[in-house]
């Protein structure tokens, strides 16, 4: 699920002045970025903010329902909330944990069905702890998932599919070596939960956490399953685009949630209220390892930014972007739901709101499609070696072109020139470089840079 997971390159260039004691942005202030963001950026539909700050939690909402639905969204509008699942899961994780039914350092394996097989390095297995904090060596996804495009990519994938794919699974570095974000190993850590817990991720969920928090407006979008009402998603053109559902995945990215109900579970996360989870919150930031420029405990991104730490996750999915965070020392936090897709995202908006010294991020141009002759997209068909072992492979299918970078997902790309090519699932565009009627190379911009990839013959 490349698009629900977690922006970790952020920019988080706070001013020396900023203090973390300050009073959060105002309604009237929250509800301006928010018009600028859909009225004038033209970079959403709908956003709807939840603020928690001194033990209260306000509201602020904009935009509509779709493009096509003019129906305000409000605190009780459900959204796609993408990888925030994944901290869901974790929580289910910690609980276990407390409850001295799995051991963070235990191989995985031993709490799985008995025939499990799964890859390992150097007799080092894969941990609970590997998983939670995305550091088993776990990069892709299983081929189901793949070619299954951006429309719906989970629907009915099982876990017997992901069993498969990890039996044969070539680790390409050792176990616990490094940060790279995986929704298959959390797919892999839910699946462990269950054995162990002897009942289903969903009721799971629903009696150990969300009943608890009181959480009744949230749901799974789990295959076969009707959902009440909920927004619309866009992808960055401002067009509808189809609902994500899961089977296996859906403790990485099935959440369905509206930002009266996530507030419930940051209150509870921050210590703002007192829950009788306070414990399980607790364990999820008692140890943690490196993510990047953050650091990462079980499932939470943690950020420090010069004035104290953020903890916060997102999430991605075809239609939809969502924030969830809270400062850790004064336990104001935020939640941001949105119906639509950029690569600048909101995710500026939740970390502003929690730092007003973090800035907003410019938002980029709305891209227009032009008409061009299909014909031409054979010239382009092909190979691009991007980088040692990362190649974009260019395809064409009922008069569309397609990209797909290695271990990736294959999405298609949108013509403003015969050469020039953009995604609407991202802010990222493709630039052909022609020569006697065929591409010899093409270059990729994407967050400020233009990075070049030859043709492989």
């Amino acid at each position: 699920m490349k698009f629900a997971g977690p922006l970790t390159a952020i920019a988080l260039l706070a001013s020396p002045l900023a203090a973390q004691e300050a009073a959060m942005p105002s309604d009237a202030d929250i509800a301006r970025i928010l018009s600028d963001r859909i009225g004038r950026d033209q970079a959403n539909v709908g956003i709807a903010v939840a603020v928690i700050e001194g033990g209260e939690t306000r509201f602020v909402s904009h935009g509509t329902l779709s493009v096509d639905n003019d129906t305000p969204v409000d605190e009780h509008t459900l959204f796609e909330a993408g990888s925030i699942t994944k901290v869901f899961t974790n929580l289910l994780l910690a609980q276990l944990v407390n409850e001295g039914r799995i051991d963070l350092d235990t191989p995985i394996l031993d709490y799985l069905p008995e025939g499990a097989v799964l890859p390992e390095t150097d007799d080092r297995a894969i941990t609970a702890f590997d998983l939670a904090t995305h550091s088993a060596g776990l990069s892709g996804l299983p081929d189901a998932v793949l070619a299954g495009g951006v429309d719906n990519p989970y629907s009915g994938v099982g876990d017997g599919i992901l069993m498969d794919w990890l039996a044969g699974y070539q680790m390409p570095r050792q176990i616990g070596e490094s940060f790279e974000y995986s929704n298959a190993g959390t797919a892999l850590l839910a699946l462990a939960i269950e054995h162990v817990s002897g009942t289903g991720y969903a009721d799971l969920l629903t009696e150990k956490v969300l009943a608890p928090l009181g959480m009744s407006e949230t749901h799974l979008a789990l295959t076969g399953t009707a959902l009440p009402e909920m927004a619309s998603g866009h992808n960055a053109a401002r067009e509808m685009v189809p609902h994500w559902d899961f089977d296996v995945f859906a403790p990485a990215g099935a959440l369905v949630t509206s930002s009266a109900d996530l507030a419930k579970f940051i209150a509870a996360a921050s210590g703002t209220a007192e829950t009788e989870l306070r414990a399980d919150f607790d364990t999820m930031l008692a140890r943690t390892r490196t993510a990047g420029n953050d650091s990462i405990g079980l499932g939470w991104f943690i950020t420090d930014t010069g004035q104290g730490e953020i903890v916060w996750h997102n999430g991605i999915t075809a239609g939809f972007r969502s924030f969830a965070g809270f400062e850790r020392n004064s336990g104001n936090g935020v939640v941001v739901l949105s119906n639509m897709v950029t690569e600048a995202g909101i995710e500026d908006i939740g970390m502003h709101l929690l730092n007003p010294g973090l800035p907003l991020r410019e938002q980029p141009k709305l891209r227009s499609a032009v008409e061009v002759d299909p014909a031409i997209f054979e010239a382009y068909v092909g190979d691009y070696l991007l980088a040692p072992g990362v190649v974009i492979s260019v395809t064409t299918e009922a008069g569309k072109l397609f990209a797909q970078l290695t271990g990736q997902e294959r999405f298609e790309i949108y013509p403003e020139s015969q050469t020039d090519y953009f995604y609407r699932i991202v802010d990222a565009q493709i630039s052909f470089v022609v020569e006697d009627g065929k591409a010899r190379s093409l270059v990729l911009h994407q967050n400020g840079q233009d990075m070049p990839a030859m043709r492989v013959e």
